[in-house]
């Protein structure tokens, strides 16, 4: 293949789960500059309607699905007529997720299960049945969103680390399993990444952006485009022999223990 194809994505049918708002949306717009129809998976009309338009704006080809990806029977039948109106599906992205910043002794275990149906059992639904078309037609790319929670603890979010790090071990057995039809399965790990949702946050002087500030080695949070990148990577070509890695897209906090001084 020549080189200058290695990350062309023209013609190939991308959905992410989660892909009307924040790094779910900059994925799939990264994705379909790159070339990718997308398919948009949400579970609130009012949100779909507006990425759809957002989308519309930049220029993307983007189908909306309204489902539960926790529910079996609305995956099943959506990712049927997914198939029948937009085409197989080459690329799924398993983004949707929550998070519940709740102290262990203090949460209730509905909520642990909440967190994890959503964070892990929702990828692994929708694995299953996008899987099943991808290894009949021997071809397709799975990367599920995971979390430095896949490899550190952090107070409060004890149910969030423990679906993300099953979420990193899904990824590596999927692979195992599925390599020898050629789907590869990997993860993408955001590091702390400058959103709506962290904008509260992100304010100087404010403690935890002090502190992400000074544990990150690159010195800022992540901007919502750095996960492009790797998104197109682990979507296209150049990745066919790269199954069952995670790969920790954080400014390098993972790789130190603190970020470096100036003096040293």
């Amino acid at each position: 293949m020549p080189i200058k194809n290695l990350f062309d994505l023209t013609g190939k049918r991308a959905m992410i789960t989660g892909g009307t708002h924040g790094l779910g949306m900059a994925m799939a717009k990264g994705l379909g500059h790159a070339g990718a129809r997308l398919i948009i998976n949400g579970h609130t009309k009012d949100k779909m309607d507006q990425a759809l338009g957002v989308y519309k704006d930049a220029g993307l080809t983007a189908y909306g699905y309204l489902f539960d990806v926790t529910d079996e029977e609305a995956v099943i039948q959506s990712v049927e007529r997914i198939e029948k109106e937009v085409g197989p599906i080459d690329i799924l992205i398993n983004n949707a997720g929550i998070i519940m910043r709740t102290p262990a002794l203090e949460m209730s275990v509905p909520d642990f299960r909440k967190v994890v149906d959503i964070d892990l059992v929702g990828p692994f639904i929708m694995s299953k049945y996008v899987g099943k078309k991808m290894t009949t037609r021997k071809s397709g790319k799975i990367i599920n969103i995971c979390s430095m929670m896949s490899e550190l603890g952090r107070d409060n979010v004890s149910a969030y680390a423990a679906a993300k790090g099953g979420l990193k071990m899904l990824t590596k057995n999927l692979a195992t399993e599925w390599a020898r039809y050629n789907v590869q399965v990997n993860g993408i790990g955001p590091g702390y990444f400058a959103t709506a949702q962290t904008a509260p946050i992100r304010v100087c002087g404010h403690p935890f952006n002090d502190f992400i500030i000074n544990r990150t080695p690159a010195g800022r949070w992540g901007n919502p485009e750095d996960l492009i990148g790797a998104t197109i990577f682990l979507s296209s070509p150049a990745s066919d022999f790269v199954n069952g890695q995670i790969i920790y897209v954080d400014g390098g906090i993972l790789a130190t223990i603190g970020k470096p001084s100036n003096e040293a």
